[in-house]
């Protein structure tokens, strides 16, 4: 089971496993240009490879201080966020990772899903670095995420859509 960590034989990437998932993904986006096919495969990615991701997508960016929904895995989001509220908000305007181990001590948290616990939301921007989406990772488990899956993410966005 090389680069997954086995717990009750559950799917959480390691170091080794975040290196996998970037080859991946790089190998399946590599020629593409199209920023929707880029997400929506990123989102398939990404979700499917670590049991803790209950909800996986992208808010990007369509208006000033505003995001909608889409491509994402997993069940319904919030349609739109505008930047002033929520965990994924906060990320687009501090342009800053956002990990929040217990979403009901967020303040102003949108709760899309009952069931998110935790929550990642890293900014994503294109190759001149203007911000363009909110890549945001639920988890239905309390404190799922610790600092290294911020930063072996957050290296998967930038060098997927900062390229």
């Amino acid at each position: 089971m090389s680069g997954l960590l086995s717990s009750q034989s559950a799917l959480r990437l390691d170091a080794n496993g975040y290196r996998d998932l970037a080859k991946r993904v790089d190998a399946l986006t590599e020629t593409e240009t199209d920023i929707i096919a880029l997400m929506a495969t990123f989102a398939c990615e990404v979700h499917h490879s670590d049991d803790r991701f209950d909800w996986t997508g992208f808010y990007r960016v369509v208006a000033p201080e505003l995001l909608k929904i889409g491509p994402y895995q997993g069940g319904h989001g919030c349609l739109v966020i505008p930047f002033s509220r929520g965990v994924c908000g906060a990320a687009a305007r501090t342009g800053q990772i956002q990990r929040v181990s217990d979403v009901d001590a967020f303040p102003g948290h949108i709760a899309c899903a009952s069931s998110t616990r935790s929550e990642l939301v890293l900014p994503v921007r294109n190759r001149s670095g203007k911000l363009i989406a909110v890549f945001d990772i639920d988890s239905d488990q309390p404190n799922a995420f610790d600092e290294s899956d911020g930063d072996a993410i957050q290296a998967l966005v930038d060098s997927t859509f900062a390229r």
